[in-house]
């Protein structure tokens, strides 16, 4: 059993469910997009474990499992009725187009749907890579580190989470120091084996100061020309380093929102470090009293939890993030069909109030449904229609609203 095994088979995933039923009800192949350690394996292992009429896992990083694809087409044709997991699928790009030709055969024969299981570690390159060959063929679905519904039903408080992060060798390490031993050597591995894989010319020690100068500003709008000059290169030069970390799912970039409402609106992103436990780690901090004593703790939480309010919110709806040049603003604004649905502001108090400027926001969105997460367990009626409510029951909102 593999330490990815170990640690997440602890942890029920939602998005499994999510994932059976586009196999078995929707397409012949869904393509599982998330970092390396998150649970990718493990969860493609559960759902191969009991596949009706079998399945078989093969690892692109395994030189045997790469040996037995010499002849892909027939070997992948003879396991004709069997899920067929595929991980790290980036690593062999020519498969696609033997992917393309079996679907349509096997569609051509009525079997349309459960065939393949793709499993990959940079979103962007590989729907670059399956985008011509797949299109029509395939889902693409992202596993991000255990969220906060995840982690409740498993015993694991908020504040663990927080502090750990939701990578699940992390987060269920015996003590804080192992889980930030952990994190130190998950960043070293991606600067030193993932980036060179993935871009080769890219100098790993200035990625590597890039994600670090990221984590001391998280949540802050990205300054490109700030943070170029900072490392000695040009814009497009850092707009491609930022693009390499946004690819690997590490990094968010949080889109303001930008429909006319009568107000000039901020155009730049917020850009997030998305697992808190790396915000932690890249600075450091290896208890809840070292990220508390620390500047970054606000928005450490606040990217903390629009990570999981943007899981738990599902694919129908869209977030950004709301800010006029006269200070109004809202943390995170939800858009489904082209109109704003619900505007949410968080709050690391434990006796949370509204700020005027986020109530003019939410007047100016023409949002009704208003929120401040905060880290209590109550829900509170606040002014102005606003709800103070905690993060998990936040989450637990938008996930039954989700379809």
């Amino acid at each position: 059993m593999s330490s990815d095994d170990k640690f997440t088979g602890m942890i029920d995933r939602h998005i499994e469910a999510t994932v059976r039923n586009r196999l078995t009800a929707s397409v012949p192949a869904v393509v599982l997009l998330g970092p390396r350690q998150v649970g990718k394996t493990t969860l493609a292992r559960k759902i191969a474990a009991d596949w009706p009429g079998g399945a078989i896992y093969l690892d692109m990083e395994r030189p045997a499992d790469r040996l037995g694809l010499d002849d892909a087409d027939a070997y992948l044709r003879a396991q004709r009725g069997k899920l067929v997991v595929i991980d790290e699928i980036q690593r062999l790009p020519g498969l696609f187009e033997i992917l393309r030709g079996i679907i349509d055969d096997r569609r051509a024969a009525g079997e349309r749907f459960g065939h393949f299981l793709l499993l990959g570690s940079a979103a962007l390159e590989l729907m670059r890579q399956s985008a011509e060959s797949l299109a029509g063929r395939v889902a693409y679905m992202e596993i991000s580190p255990v969220d906060a519904l995840d982690a409740a039903p498993a015993g694991i408080d908020t504040q663990t989470l927080w502090v750990r992060g939701g990578f699940p060798e992390s987060l269920l390490a015996a003590s804080d120091p192992l889980s930030l031993d952990w994190r130190r050597d998950f960043i070293r591995s991606y600067l030193e084996r993932d980036v060179p894989m993935f871009a080769p010319r890219m100098p790993t020690e200035t990625l590597g100061r890039l994600w670090l100068m990221l984590a001391h500003q998280q949540g802050a709008l990205l300054n490109q020309a700030r943070l170029a000059a900072s490392l000695g290169v040009g814009a497009n030069t850092l707009a491609r380093y930022v693009d390499l970390l946004v690819d690997l799912q590490l990094v968010r970039r949080l889109q303001p929102w930008s429909a006319n409402v009568g107000k000039r609106l901020a155009k730049t992103p917020k850009v997030y470090v998305r697992d808190s436990g790396i915000v932690h780690a890249l600075l450091e901090l290896c208890t809840w009293n070292d990220v508390l004593g620390h500047p970054v703790a606000g928005p450490s939480y606040e990217g903390f939890a629009i990570e999981s309010l943007i899981v738990a919110a599902g694919v129908q709806r869209r977030a950004y993030f709301s800010r006029t040049h006269d200070g109004a603003e809202v943390d995170l604004v939800f858009e489904r069909g082209g109109t704003p649905e619900l505007a949410i502001e968080i709050k690391r108090s434990t006796a949370p109030r509204v700020e005027r400027g986020f109530s003019v926001a939410c007047d100016d969105l023409g949002v009704q449904d208003r929120y401040v997460v905060y880290p209590g367990d109550e829900t509170i009626p606040l002014r102005r229609g606003t709800t103070a409510i905690s993060l998990t029951a936040m989450a637990t909102k938008l996930r039954e609203t989700a379809s």
